[in-house]
């Protein structure tokens, strides 16, 4: 596993939170998108693109999973139909990994992160969840072609 600790920024970011069933995110990222098109304060081809998982899907109740989809920006963002608010990564010492392919793998980076790496870094979690830069998309490359960064918030 390759790991890279670094120095994450604060990052200014519009949100969106999904709250429900971890299968109806594309949802969500669905108005996300419309509110960048629609908007044009955060988009895709200049500004980044993270997701923020505040628990696992996979043993998380569907009512209680929660989901942040967030785009970079440059200024504060006004009321709108879509939900989307002004929020923040905070900066901080960071792990990142890059997984490669699939995002219905990415726990398996995630996992892995957690049980060879960790343990064995003398590192320790800040209290935010970890979070994923989307660097490619779907729409622009093959799914085995996704390339995502995995960031652990270090203390």
């Amino acid at each position: 596993m390759n790991v890279n600790v670094i120095q994450f920024e604060t990052t200014k970011v519009a949100l969106l939170e999904h709250l429900g069933a971890p299968e109806k995110v594309l949802e969500t990222v669905g108005k996300f998108i419309a509110w960048r098109k629609a908007t044009g304060l955060s988009p895709m081809k200049t500004s980044k693109t993270f997701g923020i998982p505040y628990s696992d899907p996979k043993t998380t109740e569907p009512e209680k999973f929660r989901w942040d989809v967030c785009g970079t920006i440059d200024t504060d963002i006004p009321a709108n139909d879509y939900g989307v608010k002004n929020g923040i990564i905070p900066g901080g010492k960071c792990a990142v990994i890059r997984h490669m392919g699939s995002h219905r793998n990415l726990d398996t980076s995630i996992y892995a992160f957690y049980r060879e790496w960790l343990p064995n870094s003398g590192e320790e979690m800040r209290d935010f969840p970890c979070f994923f830069h989307y660097v490619n998309f779907i729409h622009e490359v093959d799914e085995c072609d996704l390339i995502t960064d995995i960031y652990f918030p270090l203390r």
